[in-house]
């Protein structure tokens, strides 16, 4: 009876210990922070917060982080207001205790949040917003951006024209006449510093420089004047009811150039922009961002991206219906995945998933080129250099909307067709 009661508990002992909750893989919460109302959601932080989504969603089905945590998203919209975003960062650090934040579609919300983070010894981890403000001069700790930087969009118009000036009938890159105009707030800044810099190297005749408020109702007063400036192409960095506005308003007054750059947001989406205007407008129209998943070759990737990218279009498609989702879904996966590349690097070496372990564990990932679901590759800045916690192998193309489909323009080893340029006579802005 002993030896029977013996081998019971030890039974006993042996199940208890194999369904023991110490064993079952432990919550890691990540806040995930996107305007997911108000006017920056349709501009791209919507498709931001669902790249990002997927991406944990793919990262947990593969056993999460190295099958000891499965990631819960806390999810907060930051309402396209800084001081909701500000209001809702203190509530993830405070209440929710996440060791991370992740997300940040705008500048304008990603400038004042990031030296909050810092303070608090929270990783901010900036998917989207490009100001080079955020981090410039700043010397931030816990703040990381695996996404290119605002005055690399302009740098992109700007060496688009300048490889492309013959196909408008000009003899040199000095002789392109370029409009500037911005939203006047950090991104639209951003953008238009690398802008002009860029067109000063190449000499290029800047006619017209002008900010505005991207809440504005009425932007005829910029019209009026671009109309007067004559210029070739129109470079504009604005959000998305602005953009709308703008080129309804061009249209109904006459403009006419010979092309129009956006520098993403917006211009991003172009089949919802489409929708709202209507093709003939949206044809033949640029957008500077990093390439979207389904444009990328995924023979310039290495061998285990291309999988990842087909399994992110597949769930996409399948949860939000879209087929071929804007740069900005892209840009919340292939930098979301970083992160949680990052965060299994802490946990392999540093033992647990803490704001520091993931801090010292991104100071050391080292992606290259072709490495990432957003195709390049991720070396942050160190501490002490101008712009720390930037990525330093990040880089947006040119793309170009023609017969509703996305193809890149430039760089010549990205490109998928041959600029249309100028645009053809069947654009409503088209030069006559």
């Amino acid at each position: 009876m002993k030896k029977i009661l013996t081998a019971v508990l030890i039974v006993s002992l042996l199940l208890g210990v194999h369904s023991s909750p110490a064993l079952a893989k432990e919550k890691l919460k990540i806040g995930v922070m996107y305007s997911i109302t108000g006017s920056f959601a349709l501009a791209g932080a919507l498709a931001g917060q669902r790249g990002s989504l997927v991406a944990i969603d793919m990262w947990n089905a593969r056993g999460g982080i190295l099958n000891k945590y499965d990631i819960v998203p806390v999810e907060a919209d930051a309402q396209s207001n800084p001081d909701v975003a500000i209001r809702e960062a203190e509530r993830l650090i405070n209440v929710e205790k996440v060791p991370v934040i992740l997300g940040i579609y705008s500048s304008g919300i990603a400038t004042p949040l990031a030296p909050i983070c810092d303070r608090n010894k929270t990783i901010l981890w900036i998917t989207i917003a490009i100001s080079d403000k955020v981090l410039e001069g700043r010397n931030l700790q816990y703040v990381f951006r695996p996404q290119a930087m605002g005055p690399q969009w302009g740098e992109s118009s700007i060496g688009f024209l300048k490889d492309n000036f013959s196909k408008m009938g000009l003899k040199s890159a000095s002789e392109v006449k370029i409009a500037v105009t911005y939203e006047d707030g950090p991104y639209g800044v951003s953008v238009k510093t690398g802008t002009l810099a860029q067109a000063e190297k190449y000499k290029m005749k800047v006619v017209l420089t002008e900010g505005y408020d991207h809440k504005t109702k009425d932007l005829s007063s910029l019209v009026l004047k671009l109309k007067a400036a004559k210029p070739d192409a129109i470079l504009n960095t604005g959000y998305y009811p602005d953009i709308v506005l703008f080129m309804r308003q061009a249209r109904e007054m006459g403009l006419q150039i010979k092309a129009l750059i956006g520098h993403g947001a917006g211009y991003a989406n172009f089949p919802n922009l489409e929708k709202q205007m209507g093709p003939e407008l949206m044809q033949y129209v640029y957008n500077i961002d990093p390439i979207p998943a389904q444009n990328l070759n995924q023979k310039n990737l290495k061998k285990e991206i291309g999988p990842i990218i087909d399994e992110f279009l597949k769930r996409y498609n399948e949860k939000y219906k879209e087929s071929s989702p804007p740069s900005h879904a892209t840009q919340g996966l292939g930098h979301t995945w970083v992160l949680l590349q990052t965060i299994e690097q802490a946990v392999k070496k540093y033992g647990t998933p803490t704001a520091d372990n993931i801090r010292k564990a991104a100071l050391e990932i080292d992606i290259p080129d072709g490495g990432t679901a957003s195709g390049y590759g991720v070396k942050f800045a160190p501490p002490g250099d101008k712009y720390a916690g930037q990525n330093l192998k990040c880089y947006p193309v040119v793309m170009q909307w023609v017969k509703g489909k996305v193809e890149i323009v430039w760089p010549d080893e990205y490109k998928t067709i041959e600029a249309k340029l100028p645009a053809p006579a069947d654009w409503p802005l088209a030069v006559k």
